[in-house]
Parts: structure tokens; sequence; C-alpha cells
């Protein structure tokens, strides 16, 4: 009697267990998911197509002005937050296209860009991402270099894995002043891995979340500037790398 006693605990224990690290692994991976802008900027409008499938969201404007551009969202952000800041750059004539990946951790698929570019063979690139999204980008482009122009930070660095410090590839770097997510210690060294010619652009006001349109982040900043705000003055620190692109 008391070996069957004994045996129902240790059940009990291992289900109190598993139904606890369940829990915790449930609210980890659990998504910042996108707002009603990042909704209603998955509508096709103002001269760019928006259409989707199970890899990516494409922004196609209707004329195409210049260099295409891949996003790799942060992590634990769905892909669809950033579709305000793919609607504005879109808008310019920049074709955009964010890459979902499994679980919403670019970690996963950091080879996202591959299919994107092999399906559009016409277009020309540059890839970059948020956060995470950027780090994981940077890894693909120091291994195909070739297959881009540039690489694009939003309150990211590289790690040594994706340093792009002995290609030839256009790099910017944009951080919001209020962004307390960043780890600064590693954004510094990050740096090293940086060319020399690396556009630094400063978003006055900014913080970590706004970059994408999914509300407020653990840990993060108080904004003094509205989101739409912040995705603008990053539209516009985007395009203007985009035009001077070498």
């Amino acid at each position: 009697m008391r070996k069957k006693i004994t045996k129902r605990r240790v059940l009990l224990g291992i289900l109190i267990i598993l139904v606890a690290a369940g829990f915790w692994v449930w609210r980890y991976l659990t998504p910042y998911t996108p707002g009603i802008r990042a909704e209603n900027a998955l509508i096709s409008a103002g001269g760019v197509s928006v259409e989707q499938n199970d890899n990516w969201i494409s922004f196609e404007p209707s004329v195409t002005f210049g260099t295409a551009v891949i996003f790799y969202p942060g992590a634990l952000v769905k892909a669809e937050a950033y579709a305000p800041l793919a609607q504005k750059i879109a808008a310019a004539g920049h074709p955009f296209y964010i890459a979902k990946m499994p679980l919403n951790l670019a970690v996963i698929k950091s080879d996202a860009a591959e299919e994107i570019i092999r399906v559009h063979p016409k277009l020309s690139f540059v890839l970059g991402g948020h956060s995470l999204g950027g780090v994981m980008a940077s890894r693909f482009a120091a291994e195909h270099a070739d297959q881009l122009k540039g690489v694009y930070f939003l309150a990211s660095y590289p790690d040594e894995k994706g340093s792009l410090k002995d290609t030839t590839l256009s790099v910017l770097s944009v951080l919001g002043t209020e962004d307390q997510v960043v780890d600064q210690a590693s954004y510094n060294k990050g740096r090293s891995y940086l060319p020399s010619n690396t556009v630094y652009y400063s978003v006055k006001g900014g913080n970590h979340a706004q970059f994408g349109s999914y509300g407020k982040q653990k840990g993060d900043g108080e904004a003094t500037i509205s989101e739409d705000q912040q995705q603008t003055l990053t539209a516009r620190s985007v395009l203007d790398w985009l035009g001077n692109l070498r």
C-alpha cells in the first residue's frame, strides 16, 4: 500500500513539473501581436500591393524605383507587426519583404532571405532586421555578401559570426535614444564588426518597440515620440541610405 502511495506521489510530482514547465514555455513563446496600425497596413493601398504566403509578407509598389528590402522581425514579434514601416518604404518605390519566422524567432531560420532572393531574380536586395532579427540577418549577409548590396540594423548589431567588417557592403545602424532593451555593451562591441563607413542614425525620443507596431515591450524605455513618428523617421533614414548605395 505504501509503495502505491509513493508511486502516486512521484507521478503527481512529475505532472506538476510538466504543467509548470509547459506554462513557462507557453509564457516565454507567446508572441507580441500586431496592433491596429499594423493590421490596417496589411491592406493594399496607396499604390502598394500586399500579399502573404507561408514564408513572407510582400509589399509591392506599383512602380519600383530601386533596391528591394528584406526584413527579419525581432524575437517573439509576429511579422505582421512591421507592416506600417514596410508600407512607408514600399510606397517610395522599394519592394519590401517581411520574413515569417518559425515560433517568431529568426534564430531558427536565419537563411529566410535565400528563398526571397531566389524567387525575385530581377531585383537587387538589402537585408536587415529589428533586434534579434538584425543579428541573424548579419549572419546570413556575412556568408552571402555577393547576393546583397547592404545590411541595416534597427535597434540591433552584429555578433562575431555576423561580422561585416571585411565586406564591401553598405551598412546602416538605427537606434532610438530611449531604447532600454538593447544591451549597450553588446551594441558597442558590435560596432567593431561593422565597416568603417557604416552610417549611424539616432531616432531622438524613439524606443525599442516602436520600430514595429505591437505595443509596449518589457524592460523598454518610454518613447517621447509617437509610434508613427518613430517609423516615419526610421523610414526616412532607410530611404536616404538606399538612395546612396554604391
